[in-house]
């Protein structure tokens, strides 16, 4: 079995081709990325028109970069898996219309994924865990804890009610003077900081409610940097040390509940693992907070490579593979419509509002 993968929900371009081999065992033959962080680093922030027209002149390459690094022309590819939600409605619509126009011409099935979905299941393409496991998503979009039951059986336990920590990250950087992409940036200033100069909050830290919040911390930045004003690189690395600690505090907790919640609905689980993906994963002090909680409670800390944390096209043609393998991939998909949102649990009461174009998170 042979997929080709497309992804294009924000300001990566990417396309992958991921196989089976004759032992069912998984196999990433080509995987292709192009950042646009030069793009959008003028605006410190994605503009979504730009990422829009980035991904219509560059894609057409990717996919037949792609093709041609995986050694496998379009004839031998069994289906097309493409993102079509959630993320910039402007990047979706280039991603899907190629997909379905590929899948039309070489008469191909196509897979609509949800984004998030290729999150949740890249921990299986890389280290082949059994359900059920327990995933914490920390993005530049996305800051959820969900349960993964099965393929397309996803329950959200917590979000956040505000800023994703990606976006709190990058807000963080915005406001002192640091370059866009937030999240490196800010972890590379706090290598020589101070992380106990600032008392910031810990948002959330002993809540009975499982959710996550940053938009608080994010103020308590910017009110410490105003009255400190004018910085110095000193100064930065202090806040931006401080920033970061009281980040992973605050995410060791909520993921503690997490786990403990774990135990008790799947008890009779062994080898428990949480899985860590998204962009904020990268950080190595959020990573070590995590690992030191999961020795300690006992669970398996599985983070897939970098490469595979941050949007990619081999999750999106994983994906695809995991619903034709479980008969889910339901209709061909070439009348499907990108969504720019699209809840991974659809059943969880919506936190952040939801309106005609469906529920934020």
């Amino acid at each position: 079995m042979r997929v080709l993968g497309i992804e294009t929900s924000c300001d990566e371009t990417a396309a992958s081709v991921v196989a089976l081999d004759s032992a069912a065992a998984p196999e990433i033959l080509s995987n292709i990325v192009l950042s646009q962080i030069e793009e959008h680093a003028a605006f410190g922030g994605v503009v979504p028109e730009i990422a829009a027209r980035a991904h219509v002149e560059a894609l057409d390459g990717i996919v037949e970069a792609a093709l041609t690094d995986s050694a496998v022309s379009l004839d031998e590819i069994d289906a097309i898996a493409a993102t079509a939600g959630p993320g910039l409605v402007g990047g979706l619509i280039v991603g899907l219309m190629t997909a379905k126009a590929i899948a039309a011409a070489a008469n191909k099935p196509l897979i609509a994924i949800n984004h998030l979905e290729g999150h949740a299941l890249t921990a299986r393409l890389t280290d082949g865990l059994d359900f059920p496991y327990l995933l914490l998503l920390v993005s530049g979009g996305h800051t959820q804890i969900v349960a993964v039951r099965g393929v397309g059986d996803y329950q959200r336990w917590a979000t956040t009610i505000d800023d994703a920590l990606g976006e709190a990250f990058d807000k963080t950087a915005k406001m002192l003077g640091l370059p866009y992409p937030g999240g490196p940036n800010v972890e590379k200033a706090a290598a020589t900081g101070d992380a106990s100069r600032f008392a910031f909050p810990r948002p959330m830290k002993g809540s009975a409610q499982p959710d996550f919040s940053f938009s608080g911390l994010k103020t308590a930045v910017r009110q410490a940097a105003t009255a400190i004003a004018p910085l110095s690189d000193q100064d930065v690395a202090d806040i931006c040390a401080s920033f970061q600690a009281a980040v992973a505090d605050a995410l060791g907790d909520r993921a503690a509940r997490a786990l403990a919640r774990f135990r008790k609905e799947f008890p009779d689980k062994t080898g428990p693992a949480l899985v860590v993906a998204g962009g904020v994963a990268a950080n190595r002090t959020i990573k070590g907070t995590l690992e030191a909680l999961c020795s300690e409670a006992g669970f398996a800390f599985v983070a897939p490579p970098q490469k595979l944390c941050t949007d990619n096209a081999a999750m999106i043609a994983w994906a695809g593979i995991e619903r034709l393998r479980a008969g889910l991939a339901g209709e061909n998909a070439v009348d499907f419509v990108p969504r720019s949102r699209w809840p991974l649990d659809s059943i969880s009461t919506p936190l952040v509002g939801s309106g005609r174009r469906g529920a934020k998170a």
